[in-house]
């Protein structure tokens, strides 16, 4: 079975639609699959509920497809570098489930693994947990939290061989093998495409069976979210 494909708008051909569950990889700009993004929205699909830890910044990342209001919902756990986002949701144009970053974690890893729910103490007695089932386990109260299965996941990766075993490069090693996990229909891009063998079985991060798609993108622009620079006497 071909995994690759030429490019991003071929890998999202026939499993890009109105109405998805997405998961998006990555935290804040790093590790995340920028060609399936711009392809995304390139696509002009409609009303996705898109679960990502964050929705990239304004005019990159996730940011784009706020733009051209494309989601309607985002499943995330922080918010606070895209302006856009802010105003669409005060505005009340965009939908939140706001998620402790652990729990959407965990909630991700459980779709993968066919877990259907489980117990944590996380949001016990905040606004995380109206309307959601609590248990008592060993006197302390727990609230339950479904898993996530989206119908697509756009991940982003170092390194693939041709069956789409894959390995992530430091951070970007982060939401990415989750969310490869748990979608119903993996999407991956990544720098390099090697020959099956080609990699130390020991060295493999997350194994093929997860990758329906792969995609080559050997110059991502890895924009640094904030960039900060100290001036030195003499430098």
């Amino acid at each position: 079975m071909n995994k690759i494909y030429p490019s991003a708008a071929k890998a999202l051909e026939g499993v890009a639609r109105d109405g998805l569950l997405m998961a998006v990889g990555g935290f804040g700009l790093c590790g995340i699959p920028e060609a399936l993004i711009d392809a995304l929205r390139d696509s002009a699909v409609k009303d996705l509920t898109v679960i990502s830890n964050n929705a990239g910044v304004d005019g990159f990342g996730l940011g784009k497809l706020l733009e051209t209001r494309q989601i309607k919902k985002m499943i995330s756990s922080y918010v606070g570098e895209n302006k856009e986002f802010e105003r669409q949701y005060l505005a009340g144009e965009l939908q939140l489930e706001f998620t402790p970053q652990g729990t959407l974690a965990e909630k991700l890893r459980a779709g993968g693994a066919g877990i259907p729910a489980f117990y944590t103490r996380t949001g016990v007695g905040t606004l995380v947990a109206e309307g959601k089932e609590t248990r008592e386990f060993d006197g302390h109260v727990y609230v339950m939290e479904h898993a996530l299965v989206p119908d697509v996941s756009l991940v982003k990766a170092w390194k693939a061989d041709k069956s789409g075993n894959l390995i992530f490069r430091r951070t970007a090693r982060n939401f990415n093998p989750a969310v490869a996990m748990a979608g119903k229909i993996t999407v991956v891009e990544v720098e390099e495409i090697v020959e099956v063998g080609t990699f130390d079985p020991d060295a493999v991060h997350l194994p093929g069976i997860y990758v329906h798609r792969i995609v080559l993108n050997a110059t991502p622009e890895k924009r640094i979210e904030k960039r900060t620079i100290t001036e030195k006497a003499g430098v």
